[in-house]
């Protein structure tokens, strides 16, 4: 596990990052003239640009190496915020909203570090640190934007910046290739008849099926919630940034340590329609949480939903594969993600004009469907064992 720190403090800073815009993109979407359908695309962008890079970075770390790919997005993903903050235009933040999302689908490669360096036994522990980590970067960021934001509404992307330059240097020193160098390379071609087969698997498919599902419903919740604080709840920045602040650090307990003494005891799969529950029922009560404190509360319920489930569907599909393409099956299951956080938010700033709250119903309502999904990968995961 000593191997995974490097790649797990990129991971934190990376997130941190990313967590630091989180409170503040709309706002300061809102300052160049964006509406609603504007401000959930330019999160959209974001995922889409994800969900086409995640399987490109996965298999090219799978070819050449874990190092080079990390090293590589580490540094446009800091060029990238940097453009951000001096974009001076709508259609700028768009180019370098989308560019920062390619960059940041290197969370399969570093999923790919985790399954390079673990047993079977310990694989969902290891993902679990992953999760910690992204909890980590979720709870920091978030809180630094909202602070921040009381400056100006750049000054915290500028930060963000500084801190991804940061986390490429300190990656450049201490981050190693996990990828044993007797692992068989992988010939084939970065193409979607592959990314098919992925899906088409009796196993890994119907997890990453659940994924995609999972994370639509948790996108469209979560970009169009600072519209709903902000317009309904009179909620500014800041209280945006500590209520996800809390949520991350609930994340970081559950996924950092918990995890493991679950899976340990249950097993991956029964936690999953366990997590996917939780975060149907949070959903559902969201638009009825007066803030600050029955709100938070309800974040925290949606971090432990997330929590248990994310860690044991990504054990489950790196379990379903083989040694030589962990990088290419873990960014199919990303690159799914990718695409649900893309139209998630697409949906949500449609549906927003509907109601305020009808993107939090949708949400809920896509989650207690997917129970189901959730029961029928468990069996068709027992068939295969």
């Amino acid at each position: 596990m000593r191997t995974l720190i490097p790649v797990l403090m990129a991971v934190v800073l990376d997130l941190v990052g990313f967590g630091i815009v989180i409170p503040l993109l709309t706002f300061y979407a809102l300052e160049y003239g964006a509406g609603p359908v504007e401000v959930t695309l330019l999160m959209a962008v974001y995922s889409l640009a994800q969900f086409l890079m995640a399987p490109v970075w996965g298999a090219l770390s799978d070819r050449y190496g874990r190092r080079p790919i990390m090293l590589f997005s580490i540094a446009m993903a800091s060029i990238c915020l940097a453009g951000f903050a001096w974009a001076d235009s709508l259609l700028l933040l768009f180019v370098f909203r989308t560019l920062h999302g390619a960059a940041a689908a290197n969370i399969s490669t570093a999923q790919a570090c985790v399954a390079d360096v673990t047993s079977a036994e310990n694989r969902a522990k290891g993902m679990g640190l992953i999760g910690a980590a992204f909890g980590f970067g979720f709870t920091i960021g978030p809180f630094i934007g909202g602070e921040l934001s009381v400056v100006s509404l750049s000054t915290p992307i500028w930060v963000a910046a500084g801190l991804s330059a940061l986390n490429f240097v300190l990656a450049v020193f201490l981050l190693k290739e996990t990828r044993d160098p007797n692992t068989e390379r992988p010939t084939r071609s970065i193409h979607p008849k592959a990314f098919i087969q992925a899906m088409r698997h009796p196993v890994i498919g119907m997890c990453i099926a659940l994924t995609f599902v999972m994370t639509l419903a948790f996108a469209a919740m979560e970009s169009s919630f600072t519209l709903f604080a902000e317009e309904v709840r009179g909620l500014d920045a800041r209280s945006v940034g500590r209520m996800f602040g809390v949520a991350g650090l609930t994340m970081i307990v559950v996924q950092g340590g918990l995890i493991g003494r679950l899976v340990k005891r249950f097993g991956e799969a029964p936690l999953v329609p366990i997590g996917v529950t939780l975060l149907a029922v949070s959903l559902a009560i969201l638009p009825f949480a007066p803030p600050p404190r029955w709100m938070t509360i309800v974040f925290v319920i949606m971090a432990i939903g997330q929590g248990i489930a994310s860690p044991s569907l990504h054990s489950l599909i790196s379990k379903g594969a083989g040694p030589h393409e962990q990088g290419f099956v873990l960014g199919t299951n990303q690159s799914m993600s990718a695409l649900a956080r893309a139209v998630g938010p697409s949906i949500a700033g449609y549906v927003y004009l509907v109601g305020p709250a009808m993107p939090f119903f949708m949400s809920s309502a896509v989650l207690t469907l997917s129970i189901g999904l959730s029961i029928l990968a468990i069996r068709q995961r027992r068939k295969a064992a």
